[in-house]
């Protein structure tokens, strides 16, 4: 866990300070557990009642949750971004769904770019892994993993663009999508050819990033989503298709 020793005189408002960061840079996660009190205590240097002061009031705050008998949590503030009415809404309508497609074109277009000119050589390893893990899904056929690293390719991309506001916007529009509320990602990894697709066009976003081309990594990322977007409308009209024949053979059924 990424904590250092805490010099300061006043030692939980250092705590407090340095949990605020590691959740804003996205290094906390939402949901992730932090050490226990004595081992936290001991990687931040400071005295199990200068902790609890810390950690009460960043619980106060909504930062941090403590469950008992389980430990102290990261709270699930990327969750609540969007009230249940709002994903009600966006789950019903096919509106959402494309225009959330433009959403994370424009955003993540931009990721791209700065990714190819901000990230750290440590960034580009992350994101190269990534995509490897990405080949080796995609040969054996995974669909479920393979979608489960589609978006963790994605993410990467983001927090190496180093954009902290943009960070967390996106990580919620992602929990979404992860929910299954804009549509079913997994869908689009059971079909071959799209799979081949879909891994072609990982492999130009990550080939541009390793190259540190900010327009061609944009390029990319703007032409995958296009990609998702058709994709996704072929499969409307296929399911809308496919009612309107359950209707036609029921009713020859009948007569």
């Amino acid at each position: 866990m990424p904590f250092r020793k805490i010099e300061n005189a006043r030692l939980s408002g250092a705590v407090v300070n340095q949990i605020e960061q590691l959740i804003l840079r996205g290094i906390l996660r939402p949901g992730e557990r932090l050490p226990s009190e004595r081992e936290l205590s001991d990687r931040l240097g400071v005295s199990r009642p200068s902790l609890r002061e810390a950690v009460a009031e960043l619980s106060d705050r909504g930062l941090l949750t403590t469950k008992a008998n389980s430990g102290i949590f990261v709270a699930d503030v990327i969750g609540s971004a969007f009230s249940p009415a709002l994903q009600t809404l966006f789950a019903t309508h096919d509106e959402a769904v494309f225009d959330y497609l433009d959403f994370r074109q424009d955003m993540e277009g931009l990721a791209a770019a700065r990714a190819a000119r901000l990230a750290s050589e440590t960034d580009l390893r992350v994101i190269a892994a990534i995509f490897a893990r990405m080949e080796a899904a995609h040969s054996k056929r995974n669909p479920d993993e393979e979608s489960k690293l589609d978006a963790e390719f994605h993410m990467a991309i983001i927090e190496a663009s180093h954009n902290v506001v943009m960070l967390h916007m996106m990580r919620a529009m992602f929990t979404l999508l992860q929910k299954g509320v804009f549509y079913n990602r997994s869908v689009m990894f059971k079909q071959r050819s799209t799979r081949e697709s879909l891994l072609e066009q990982h492999r130009k976003i990550n080939d541009a990033l390793m190259a540190r081309d900010p327009a061609g990594a944009r390029a990319a990322v703007e032409d995958h989503l296009s990609f998702v977007r058709t994709a996704l409308e072929n499969q409307q009209r296929s399911e809308r298709n496919e009612e309107i024949a359950q209707l036609r053979l029921e009713h020859e059924i009948k007569r």
